[in-house]
């Protein structure tokens, strides 16, 4: 398998031209919920995973089948980027450490280049400040807590084009960090769509819905033979919110009892 991690994806794939979503966890669970909208919405298929030795040692389960913590799903709608007809889509439901991020960021990227992606974006959120007034209450469907980054010229313009304001200044840690970074630095098209919520982290976590549906409002304009309704699409996310809520759950909290036999993932 060698040093780095290894990207495995089914060889039937034909990822040319495809737009690439990435989803990495994030505040309030908002990138798990755009991911798991999007598996259901645009119908998409598990073609693949990542697998190195660092990578925890656990594996995800839905409907009584075991999924790779980190994970490709592929399908083919329409977008209307430039030779862009097929979609790809990272998830992962687990953090990863400090010291396989640029690794990890290394071998995705690698993959993206020889498998010819026409752009990426990476999905992530961000905690707001004491002086917002964003809630995850609210219903608002404006820009005002969305940013965006752009690791080339190109990238900017359709952040422009979708209007999603850039983020001037800041700090971006994580896989989304590492990533855009590492596309900057090797000259690839890649953006980041980041959405403002006030879903904690850890212990007493509250999955931001509303978050998730701005940002995927945003990809609308991506994808507009998916027609991605707010109002059907708000009450998708709420609904994702709980098998996410539920599946983190039964992560946090395994049970104590080794003998009896539970039906959760650490059965």
């Amino acid at each position: 398998m060698g040093e780095g991690p290894a990207v495995e994806v089914d060889e039937d794939v034909n990822a040319s031209g495809a737009l690439l979503v990435s989803c990495f966890p994030s505040v309030g669970f908002v990138s798990s919920i755009v991911a798991h909208y999007l598996v259901d919405k645009l119908e998409l298929e598990l073609v693949g995973g990542v697998r190195h030795p660092k990578l925890p040692p656990v594996c995800l389960v839905q409907d009584g089948k075991p999924l790779p913590p980190l994970r490709f799903y592929a399908g083919e709608p329409i977008c209307n980027m430039e030779r862009c007809d097929k979609v790809v889509l990272i998830v992962s439901e687990i953090q990863v450490s400090s010291e396989l991020s640029l690794p990890l960021a290394t071998s995705l990227i690698d993959w993206i280049v020889e498998s010819g992606i026409s752009s990426t974006i990476m999905v992530d959120s961000f905690a707001h400040g004491t002086d917002s007034a964003h809630s995850i209450f609210d219903d608002d469907e404006g820009m005002e807590s969305m940013l965006g980054i752009g690791s080339t010229d190109m990238a900017h313009e359709l952040l422009k084009k979708i209007g999603l304001p850039l983020l001037k200044q800041g700090v971006v840690g994580g896989m989304t960090g590492v990533v855009m970074g590492e596309c900057r630095r090797r000259r690839i098209d890649a953006m980041a769509i980041l959405a403002e919520t006030d879903g904690e982290i850890g212990q007493g976590v509250i999955p931001d819905a509303r978050a998730a549906a701005r940002i995927i409002s945003c990809m609308d304009g991506l994808l507009p033979a998916v027609q991605l309704d707010p109002e059907p699409l708000l009450e998708e996310a709420q609904r994702i919110e709980g098998q996410i809520r539920d599946m983190m759950a039964l992560q946090l909290n395994p049970p104590k009892d080794s003998g009896s036999a539970p039906s959760g993932m650490y059965g």
